[in-house]
């Protein structure tokens, strides 16, 4: 069952980096749809390069998807730098061509949507596992539970009051972004760990 849980962990890390990367390029090909000519041109080959990269990302996930703890450190190392690749894509395009506030704003909204779901997500997933031990730890399973949802509440309202400001730099939404996404590996992690304390071994 440990192992089973740190599987989890790996899991909800690649899903939610899986779901912003399909929840920006969702953003980016309504935009290339939308653009003329010459710009067009360039939005989609934006949009294929991600799309290519998001594939290698998801191809790479799949393949390790029944992988043990050790397998999963291994490959997340390169999953990491596929992902940093694809943020930083991203953020040259705002820098450049992209620097519409409308565009922006969008992809922020999108993203953050995409976010919120991947940790209400896990923590069901969470939720689904910790029911199914019977164990005298549960009240350190359910306090995981409970923080992980309270972060997710949380990073929903930062979210809400960056959209609302709707002036934000593209610099600031992805800070905020790698901040909610930071405070979801360590959510994630905690929970996964408790779960390891509290399930009995397989």
């Amino acid at each position: 069952m440990p192992e089973q849980s740190s599987k989890h962990f790996y899991l909800n890390w690649a899903k939610e980096r899986i779901d912003e990367m399909d929840a920006a390029l969702a953003s980016f090909e309504v935009k290339a749809s939308q653009a003329q000519a010459e710009s067009k041109v360039r939005a989609d080959q934006l949009v294929n390069d991600l799309t290519k990269q998001r594939d290698e990302f998801k191809a790479t996930v799949k393949k390790q998807a029944e992988a043990g703890e050790a397998a999963w450190v291994r490959t997340r190392a390169d999953l990491e730098t596929k992902w940093s690749e694809f943020e930083r894509r991203v953020q040259a395009y705002f820098a450049t061509a992209g620097r519409q506030i409308e565009q922006q704003q969008a992809t922020f909204g999108d993203v953050a949507t995409a976010q919120v779901k991947a940790w209400r997500e896990a923590a069901d997933k969470f939720r689904d596992a910790a029911n199914k031990v019977a164990t005298d730890r549960r009240v350190d399973l359910d306090a995981a539970l409970k923080l992980m949802k309270a972060d997710a509440s949380e990073a929903e309202a930062r979210f809400q009051k960056l959209k609302q400001a709707g002036s934000e730099t593209w610099s600031a939404l992805g800070a905020a972004l790698a901040e909610s996404r930071k405070a979801f590996d360590s959510a994630n992690q905690a929970a996964w760990d408790a779960f390891k304390r509290a399930a009995p071994p397989s």
